[in-house]
């Protein structure tokens, strides 16, 4: 197989193809129940919005859409994930093509890209909205490549497309096109490619894409950008000079810890030549070494900004993504014949991704034989199952005070409307819907209804005597022994 793709490397998007397929089939064998960021997902695809909190909507967008044509479940939230992942590597491929003369080199540039931890473990787990923004920088890549090697109006519109994509997926990968128009400027020879009257072009697509979302933050900046600041901001009792040092420390850490993996795959496989590659430049190393290198200090300005002291590794994804590419670069410019780096390269990607994917996959079974269980082991099908088998019919509206809770129920029950009272807008046009079930988890077991679903609960009509909650315990997925999990409910027929 290694000596087909070597003769013919363009069928390493076949192979990409494959792991992905592979990725969805284990996915949906692990476990039926819901990771959180999948919950939140599964929750959200019943609504269409202009915004929906903290993150960008298209990912939702596409789910939603997805939704709408073969239902909400596990598989289509797995197949619209790992089919993002796979257009990220396969326009990112062709990004390299662009640039890279030999086709081994630029599959060596793609495969690069599941070396990133956000892409064959995280991704694994559980990653939504930076997925999608992934495959927006891959494809601005695909559009900016294209414009400065073969201008034309459709590269500067699909670098528009790209650009407006990504906007609305991750609100910092903003920082990826105005580094490359910095990176570029310094070049006489492609300089004019941003002066041309082709980019207004580029810059209006990518502003009607980005308009509709744009309004919205307008009128909900609290809710847009709350959430991700609050998150990076974990010290704010020190004095500001600490914050400064604490926030470079934590980009410095999740910049070498979101690079380390692949710099050692690549320093691993083409280790006889590591000096040379080191000095070696060429017009297209010094665009890609300034893109990364402005992009990790646009954030590290936005960290001393804010005062920000903890930075997370799957942020800055949507910039080291291009080190793969920036670092096969180098080896071209060194002169160096690829055909026997393209031999390791590609069996050390096959054993990392697919070790990852696996440990991923048996996680939900291994973790119980030590009495450690997960998302993935809470039996929320099961108990869907027995409440619809005991009450003999499926309940048209369920009110929960938690988005796993949500997710999941939304998946087993697509004809019914799930309600989060405090998070959904919906409550009253759909209070009255019959039969009613009310689910919810704390620790006592029935446990007492917890408050925002008793005002729910009065504001639909039902009666305090027809309120009584009921319990069921189930077997954890996977369980060892006897251990089991419990739902407190409350069922309201006509």
């Amino acid at each position: 197989m290694l000596d087909i793709v070597d003769r013919r490397p363009n069928l390493a998007f076949l192979a990409l193809a494959g792991y992905f397929l592979l990725c969805i089939v284990l996915r949906l064998a692990a476990s039926p129940s819901l990771e959180i960021d999948e919950a939140e997902q599964a929750f959200l695809s019943q609504f269409l919005q202009l915004g929906y909190g903290p993150q960008p909507p298209f990912y939702n967008w596409l789910q939603y859409g997805l939704a709408q044509l073969i239902g909400t479940s596990l598989a289509t939230m797995t197949i619209l994930k790992n089919g993002l992942l796979f257009l990220c590597c396969l326009f990112y491929g062709l990004a390299a093509q662009l640039v890279l003369k030999d086709r081994r080199l630029s599959a060596i540039a793609m495969f690069g890209v599941l070396t990133l931890p956000p892409v064959f473990l995280l991704a694994q787990r559980d990653l939504s909205h930076t997925v999608a923004a992934l495959f927006a920088v891959s494809l601005f890549l695909c559009g900016f490549l294209r414009t400065l090697t073969r201008p034309n109006l459709f590269s500067y519109l699909l670098t528009g497309v790209a650009v407006g994509i990504g906007v609305i997926s991750k609100y910092n990968f903003v920082v990826v096109p105005i580094a490359a128009i910095l990176a570029v400027l310094p070049e006489p020879e492609l300089r004019k490619r941003i002066f041309d009257w082709r980019i207004l072009a580029a810059i209006a697509v990518a502003g009607l894409i980005t308009l509709p979302h744009g309004l919205w933050v307008i009128q909900n900046l609290d809710a847009a950008s709350s959430g991700t600041l609050n998150e990076m901001k974990e010290r704010e009792a020190e004095g500001r000079l600490m914050q400064a040092f604490h926030g470079g420390f934590a980009l410095a850490s999740a910049t070498i810890g979101g690079s380390l993996v692949t710099l050692l795959v690549f320093g691993l496989v083409f280790r006889e030549k590591i000096r040379v590659v080191w000095r070696a430049e060429s017009q297209w190393t010094r665009i890609l070494g300034r893109m990364i290198a402005i992009c990790l200090l646009g954030i590290l300005l936005v960290v001393l900004g804010v005062a920000a002291t903890h930075v997370r590794e799957k942020w800055l994804v949507l910039f080291l993504v291009m080190l793969p590419l920036y670092l096969s670069l180098k080896i071209e410019a060194a002169e160096i014949d690829p055909a026997k780096g393209f031999r390791r390269f590609v069996p050390l990607i096959g054993c990392i991704v697919l070790g990852a994917l696996v440990v991923v996959s048996a996680r939900a079974v291994v973790r119980p034989w030590f009495g450690d269980y997960s998302k993935l082991n809470i039996p929320y099908a099961a108990f869907v199952d027995e409440v619809v088998k005991a009450e003999g019919r499926s309940p048209a509206l369920v009110l929960t005070n938690d988005r796993q809770i949500a997710g999941n129920i939304r998946t087993r029950l697509a004809d019914a409307t799930v309600v989060i009272p405090h998070l959904s807008d919906g409550l009253p046009a759909d209070a009255a819907k019959r039969p009613l079930l009310v689910v919810w988890r704390e620790e006592a077991n029935p446990a007492p209804l917890p408050a925002t679903l008793r005002e729910a609960l009065k504001a639909s009509g039902v009666p305090e005597s027809a309120a009584t909650p009921r319990s069921l315990e189930l077997p954890y997925i996977y369980a060892s022994g006897a251990d089991r999990y419990g739902f407190s409910y409350i069922w309201v027929g006509e």
